[in-house]
């Protein structure tokens, strides 16, 4: 078995001899962003962020899903941020895609190769750089912190994929596995960042349909998604962004591996006023 890849947005410009259609689609319970759509001129700069662009994939969005935003984040060689974040109150993950990204968290230094994640609680001093000589691009998910009396901030998380444990699914024959970087008992984390893994013909044998938010980068091979009343074929770069309760589920389209960077909300009762 060959190691993880991860896939990053492909930037620059398609030709003018290229068909304009693809498979972007938009509707009240799901989008999808296709990579091919991830292109120069759609990118957006940062206030406080040298160097640097980013793709806005997912944003809070009244009548759609609303608990977080995600970025597909592009830092050229000595680029990044000192105040990173704008807003009191989010926390983040990172997950680093190709590059080295220099995190500090606080008075602590780390460096995240392609395939690295880290974890900032809120309320937390963070800065990120590229000190290499390529560019380092890496997703980037806030999520505003829902506090909850008696239970502390989380703490820190500087991991890799490789050093997290991958758990298969009851019954399948690890033909469908989830790497989780946070501990699902930890009841401090409002929010899950995992890696989940298909083989090829793997599949979600139900139509999952419930009240977690989901946005869902796909890292590696290609498979077919079920989202809503629609089969969408989807590949590595894309991303999908589910709002609740949207039905979902899928299947590995080989010759390998299927693997996607599943965000979701989690361990909080649903708020009963705005």
């Amino acid at each position: 078995m060959t190691g993880p890849t991860y896939a990053a947005p492909p930037g620059g410009l398609p030709q003018q001899s290229e068909r304009l259609s693809d498979r972007a689609l938009f509707t009240d319970a799901f989008a999808v962003i296709p990579r091919g759509v991830m292109r120069d001129i759609v990118a957006s700069r940062l206030p406080l962020w040298d160097d640097t662009r980013a793709w806005i994939l997912a944003r809070p969005m009244t009548g759609f899903a609303e608990t977080f935003a995600q970025y597909a984040m592009e830092v050229a060689p000595g680029g990044g941020s000192d105040r990173p974040e704008p807003e009191p109150g989010a926390q983040a993950a990172l997950f680093v895609l190709d590059g080295e990204l220099a995190l500090s968290i606080g008075q602590q230094d780390h460096r995240l190769s392609a395939g690295g994640f880290a974890y900032v609680p809120p309320e937390t001093d963070w800065r990120v750089r590229n000190l290499g000589d390529q560019p380092v691009r890496f997703m980037w998910i806030r999520k505003a912190y829902e506090p909850v009396s008696g239970l502390p901030y989380p703490d820190p998380i500087v991991t890799h994929e490789q050093d997290a444990t991958s758990v298969a699914m009851p019954d399948t024959d690890g033909a469908w596995a989830t790497t989780r970087f946070v501990d699902p008992d930890d009841l401090r984390h409002d929010m899950h960042v995992n890696i989940v893994t298909f083989a090829p013909g793997g599949v979600i044998p139900f139509m999952e349909t419930h009240v977690m938010e989901h946005g869902l980068y796909v890292l590696e091979g290609k498979g077919v998604y079920r989202l809503n009343d629609r089969w969408v074929e989807v590949e590595a770069g894309d991303f999908m962004w589910l709002r609740a309760f949207c039905p979902q589920a899928c299947y590995a389209g080989g010759p390998g591996r299927f693997r996607y960077l599943l965000y979701k909300d989690v361990n909080r009762h649903p708020r009963l006023r705005p």
